[in-house]
């Protein structure tokens, strides 16, 4: 069981928007915050440990594409995108700047709930079964139970998608994995073939594999299909 409820911020500036997903979330149990603007939102995630961002694109001021950007320096915790945008391009621009999910307006309570405890597995806050099931290559071990990644040099910082798209990797270490089946593993997406979503995640990826001290070349690319993670 949860030690704790989730704290979730929602980002909107729509008061119909917020009562309603707030509403709904307080109901399964979340602790929700809600703020109607970019800045009062990155103030508020400097200060409180939240489980789960929610944003709309089309805010005052700072849109919801800068403040996910500015969330992305500073924490790996998912983010929902809700917005009445609902184009495929509009959802590929959240993806790649670091979504973890999209949700188009306008939204059932079900699929809402699903998508946000979907996005709190990924982001190592879920309910986890005893026993520990673990994957090693190339010097890193990923837990999937934890949702941690880690080596002799110590954890790698990985959002759920970043974290997903390893894992798809290092559970076939030394095999090409396609863009597609990765876009599969990790959004369960396959109309997004077209997009270089994958790529500019595990560019994202590897930046975040040097950066811990590892060689980020233990995700090759294989041109013209896809990536593989060396054994």
């Amino acid at each position: 069981m949860n030690e704790s409820p989730h704290r979730i911020l929602i980002v909107d500036d729509e008061p119909s928007i917020t009562e309603f997903v707030s509403y709904a979330l307080k109901k399964e149990g979340f602790f929700v915050d809600v703020v109607n603007n970019g800045e009062d939102a990155l103030a508020l995630a400097m200060k409180n440990p939240y489980d789960l961002f929610v944003l709309d694109i089309m805010l005052p001021g700072m849109d919801g594409y800068e403040l996910c950007r500015h969330l992305r320096a500073k924490t790996t915790v998912p983010v929902l995108f809700l917005s009445a945008r609902d184009t495929e391009l509009d959802k590929v621009v959240g993806l790649e700047i670091g979504g973890d999910d999209y949700l188009a307006k306008p939204f059932g309570v079900r699929e809402l709930i699903a998508r946000v405890r979907a996005l709190l597995r990924r982001g190592n806050n879920g309910d986890f079964p005893d026993a520990s099931r673990a994957i090693t290559a190339s010097g890193i071990t990923l837990d999937e139970d934890a949702h941690t990644a880690s080596g002799e040099n110590g954890e790698i910082e990985l959002t759920p998608r970043e974290f997903e798209l390893l894992a798809s990797l290092m559970k076939n270490a030394g095999k090409v994995v396609s863009r597609e089946d990765l876009l599969r593993d990790a959004w369960g997406w396959e109309y997004l073939t077209e997009t270089k979503t994958v790529d500019t995640h595990i560019k994202r990826l590897r930046d975040k594999i040097e950066s811990a001290g590892y060689d980020p070349g233990i995700v090759e690319t294989v041109r013209g299909y896809g990536y593989r993670f060396k054994q």
